[in-house]
């Protein structure tokens, strides 16, 4: 038996979307290299984790949403892609 997961959601959100799960994962990956290397390995450190987590969620996704807006429409539509 074969298990999957759909869902259908309007295309209008589809920048929403990315850049959101974007901005989760890179802000978890560099919030948990700048921890490491920052203070190490600890007790607290899940603990610290989540904190510094949180704070670089909420800053990463307005930005992320940002910069793919400006890319796609700014810079992206100037360039000539083709296939060969």
């Amino acid at each position: 038996m074969r298990f999957s997961l759909t869902m259908r959601i309007h295309a209008r959100y589809y920048r929403l979307i990315f850049t959101g799960l974007m901005a989760l994962l890179m802000s978890l990956i560099i919030s948990t290299v700048l921890l490491l290397i920052k203070v190490g390995w600890s007790d607290h450190f899940f603990n610290d984790l989540l904190n510094s987590w949180s704070l670089a969620f909420v800053v990463a996704w307005p930005c992320a949403y940002v910069c793919a807006y400006l890319i796609q429409v700014h810079l992206l539509t100037r360039i000539e892609f083709h296939q060969d």
